[in-house]
């Protein structure tokens, strides 16, 4: 095979474009007679397509991450076609798809590629997620962490390692074993599904592993409502100091209570939200994170008293900040 070079060509197949009308981009592998065509695992644009080039065209973004990728996948082809080479042994095109696939899907590790997808989300806080949908991200991977070391016995694994009942054992795992909720194994499933439907994309999964699995919701019951009875047991607990994230808890709720703000929007108010009308009464004047949406809220005379009572000028919020799971966990310890 000395005298015969290898060439990849890569270009879109039009034919079988997505619903937002980008096309797939394949690889070509010829070695002498012998030719194997592959899957990019990458979409693109057609307009964006510089055949000439093998390359997205500009440097958007998109083009950024698609040219680097398809780098990354030359130098696969070109390591692999040297590896065979170097044997001494004949080999044809087939046989070098077949060897970079195997060694990109081999070396592609589960819990490294949900790292590069934490820092992937990174740079999307703040603009089409907030920070609390991050430590989403992070939960999950500790906990798939923790489960690949409490039932596999190694530190990670590769995706061609995976069986379709990972998935399920999982769940099993974190149910039973952890004791999380139904429903946060079905956010978390979501997420592991996300990782996975990108490695299959770049190549480092050969199948699109779990596509097909269910993991049920969880109970889709309305929450239970406070009585007058159970509130006004509520604000009669007394915490005497011992436990100050317990009392701050119980505080929020009660202006939540008061005001039917969610506790997204609850942390990020503050002294500008707060507006009189032309009676002097005081409002609060926000817009909804989740939605956008203009809300007036005007506040009753228990909703002042908490405001005062959790007023500190060391901060600039209305409210004393608490991580949502330490809120909700601090909740549940006083049975609501």
């Amino acid at each position: 095979m000395d005298d015969k070079k290898m060439k990849v060509l890569l270009y879109l197949k039009k034919s079988s474009l997505d619903r937002s009308g980008k096309a797939p981009i394949m690889g070509r592998i010829t070695l002498g007679r012998s030719i194997a065509q592959f899957s990019c695992k990458l979409f693109c644009n057609p307009d964006l397509w510089n055949p000439r080039e093998s390359r997205m065209d500009g440097k958007s973004r998109e083009a950024v991450e698609v040219n680097a990728k398809l780098d990354n996948l030359l130098l696969a082809v070109q390591s692999s076609y040297q590896s065979l080479l170097a044997k001494g042994l004949p080999f044809d095109a087939t046989d070098i798809k077949e060897h970079f696939q195997g060694c990109v899907q081999s070396r592609m590790m589960l819990l490294e590629r949900f790292d590069d997808l934490i820092e992937e989300m990174k740079g999307h806080v703040g603009v089409d997620i907030k920070e609390n949908s991050l430590a989403s991200y992070r939960q999950t991977r500790a906990r798939l962490q923790q489960f690949i070391r409490a039932k596999h016995k190694v530190s990670d694994l590769t995706f061609s390692q995976l069986t379709e009942d990972f998935i399920k054992q999982f769940e099993q795992y974190v149910i039973g074993e952890v004791g999380l909720k139904q429903s946060t194994c079905y956010n978390m499933a979501v997420l592991i599904k996300k990782v996975c439907k990108l490695a299959y994309r770049e190549g480092a999964a050969d199948s699109l592993l779990f596509d097909n699995v269910h993991v049920d919701k969880g109970d889709s019951r309305l929450p239970k409502a406070l009585d007058k009875d159970a509130l006004d047991k509520l604000k009669a607990l007394r915490f005497d100091g011992l436990d100050e994230d317990m009392e701050t808890a119980r505080n929020v709720f009660l202006f939540a209570c008061y005001t039917g703000a969610a506790y997204c929007d609850l942390m990020a108010l503050n002294h500008k939200h707060l507006v009189r009308d032309d009676e002097g009464a005081l409002w609060l004047k926000f817009n909804r994170q989740k939605t956008g949406v203009l809300c007036r809220v005007k506040l009753l005379p228990e909703a002042l008293r908490l405001l005062e009572q959790l007023h500190s000028d060391a901060r600039e919020t209305l409210l004393p900040y608490m991580n949502y799971a330490t809120y909700l966990s601090c909740l549940k310890a006083i049975s609501l």
